[in-house]
């Protein structure tokens, strides 16, 4: 293993990037590491921005995922609110947005993703907001509130825990979603009708099927909401939760390929150029459960590349591959994603979701592909090790609680 070597030059400072700067260091790496970062503030954790951020429970210090200091006293070069332009492949280097440029012996791009925007009349009006970063979230923790209504366009994942921290924060919610049921994309209709009346009995009003228009104002700030049908619905603040897009621009015009994301190898190395890798939401990486190439927008999927990129650039062996899973926390619910439902033929429910405690599984045969579990840990537990060793189960015994789930493979 090489523990020295050139420099390490990380574009991003978010989950992905801080995390693979840090493990650098942990793996041995001795030579200069510079990480850039277009935030003022060091790498946080950005789950918490639609719930604990929004309700006053967690600050810029508290979700840091390392003290500044770190940072120094582990010599690495962080630079905040700064952004890279251009790479040249030719020469290994980076131009910088303050006009600076770094030459680098491996570069990690982790940009991440930034949300989508809708392209209609109004969208530039003061109070649209959306949530991916510590701003975002201080913005719309600085307008809602008791007496006020925000609006939520997208009834996804992001948007359902902006709802519910919403209402913690005492404001009117109102989900408008394009299709006819919420988590239409990612979750099945069990799942969707149960989030649905769990939100509606916490005050949430949805209207599905609606396609927005237009943003109304007065005086430059948002006051509604047009929807195809011509209803306005009345709000003192919107949040677009419709979808994020990688920022792999950079990648692009350095004649990278790119897939929606930087096309990657398991290694997080991208396949144009070995001394590049692409980390975490920009990363379109391999995906052996499943056969497939994909991009995932998650801080586990973050975290597992920045160990595959920090390992290849130090020597080490590559890291044993894992089940990719995600999470959502609304009101005292904690929602646990493992896998993703591929190919599925069947879905298999376990438990009553009346009860509030229950695991949808998703099938291809007798093999689990994914499980969305509410409140039921070991079903998610238990479904990450069925996914990732691809063991198949027997689903008289998966659909019968009264069975552990130790005991439901064939």
């Amino acid at each position: 293993m090489s523990g020295s070597g050139g420099h390490v030059v990380i574009v991003g400072a978010g989950h992905a990037g801080g995390t693979a700067a840090a493990l650098l260091r942990q793996y041995g790496f001795e030579g200069p590491i510079t990480m850039v970062g277009d935030e003022p503030i060091p790498p946080y954790q950005r789950p918490p921005l639609s719930k604990a951020w929004l309700k006053g429970e967690a600050d810029a210090d508290s979700l840091a995922l390392k003290p500044l200091e770190f940072y120094a006293e582990n010599g690495i070069d962080f630079r905040p609110s700064v952004s890279a332009t251009a790479i040249d492949r030719g020469s290994k280097t980076v131009t910088l947005s303050d006009g600076s440029s770094l030459a680098y012996e491996h570069l990690i791009l982790a940009t991440g993703a930034r949300a989508i925007a809708l392209p209609i009349p109004g969208a530039d009006l003061k109070g649209i907001l959306f949530l991916r970063t510590a701003a975002h979230a201080e913005a719309l923790k600085a307008t809602v509130g008791p007496g006020k209504t925000l609006a939520v366009v997208g009834g996804g994942y992001i948007g359902l825990e902006v709802a519910a921290s919403g209402r913690a924060l005492g404001a009117e919610v109102v989900v408008l979603e394009r299709e006819a049921r919420i988590l239409a994309r990612v979750a099945c209709e069990a799942l969707s009708d149960f989030f649905t009346g769990y939100h509606q009995k916490h005050g949430v009003r949805f209207e599905l099927g609606a396609s927005v228009t237009a943003f109304e104002g007065q005086d430059g700030h948002v006051t509604g909401v047009k929807l195809a049908d011509g209803r306005i619905i009345a709000c003192d603040a919107v949040v677009v939760g419709v979808g994020a897009t990688p920022n792999d621009e950079l990648a692009r015009d350095a004649g990278l390929e790119c897939a929606r994301g930087v096309v990657v190898d398991l290694d997080a190395r991208s396949v144009t150029d070995p001394a590049i890798f692409a980390i975490g939401d920009v990363a379109h990486r391999p995906m052996p459960i499943y056969d497939r190439m994909f991009r995932m927008e998650s801080v586990p999927n973050a975290l597992e590349q920045a160990k595959q990129a920090a390992s290849a650039i130090v020597g080490k062996p590559r890291p044993a591959g894992e089940c990719p899973w995600q999470w959502s926390d609304q009101y005292d619910l904690k929602l646990q994603i493992a896998g993703y439902a591929f190919d599925v033929d069947e879905v298999l429910i376990r438990g009553e979701p009346a009860s509030g405690k229950f695991a949808v599984f998703h099938l291809k045969g007798d093999q689990v592909q994914s499980v969305e579990a509410i409140n039921a840990p070991p079903e998610f537990m238990m479904g990450k090790l069925l996914i990732l060793n691809r063991k198949p189960v027997d689903k008289a015994k998966l659909a019968d609680t009264s069975v552990s789930m130790k005991e439901v493979t064939v």
